[in-house]
């Protein structure tokens, strides 16, 4: 699950959005990534939820993380990825959430103290979603909290979606 910490080394998983943002995941809330496959569509589901993809015979559902970072809708290409995320649930269980990327690029090792605080971007609410700053190879990396990032609201009712899916997928 997401440890944070100042000291010591921390390590990202990192991703591409949009023509050159670089993006990273705490490496130990990753669970698996996944080639492009099919996803299952939802009615009634906001934008950025692309609907569900069949893990290991579990409907897991797919965030179009460039929708929800405000880059606009992931396009599909070799490189295209689903990062599989694993994020508590209120149960006190782990549920998986995939998150849809242009491509996934290395795991990075970070020096925790060079991690800055997200700027200050006045009521801008996507820069909740930023758990810090890092520069690599002179580029920022900007660190995603993913407990915001994947919240409870945009995965309200999913649940009982996903079930019926798996219902209906094993039926």
């Amino acid at each position: 699950m997401n440890q944070t910490s100042n000291i010591g080394v921390r390590r990202f998983l990192t991703l591409i959005l949009g023509e050159t943002g670089i993006f990273g995941i705490d490496i130990h809330v990753v669970r698996e990534i996944l080639d492009y496959t099919d996803i299952a569509r939802l009615p009634r589901m906001p934008d950025h939820m692309r609907g569900v993809v069949d893990v290991r015979g579990q409907a897991v559902p797919v965030l179009d993380l460039g929708l929800k970072l405000g880059f606009g809708p992931v396009n599909q290409t070799l490189n295209t990825r689903i990062v599989i995320v694993e994020q508590p649930d209120p149960d006190g269980g782990v549920r998986l959430v995939g998150a849809l990327t242009e491509a996934v690029k290395e795991v990075l090792e970070l020096d925790a103290q060079a991690i800055a605080p997200p700027p200050g971007m006045g009521t801008d609410v996507e820069a909740a979603c930023i758990q810090g700053i890092a520069r690599h190879n002179g580029r920022f990396i900007i660190l995603l909290d993913t407990a915001r990032v994947f919240s409870d609201e945009d995965l309200a009712g999913l649940a009982s979606l996903t079930q019926q899916a798996a219902t209906h997928h094993a039926a």
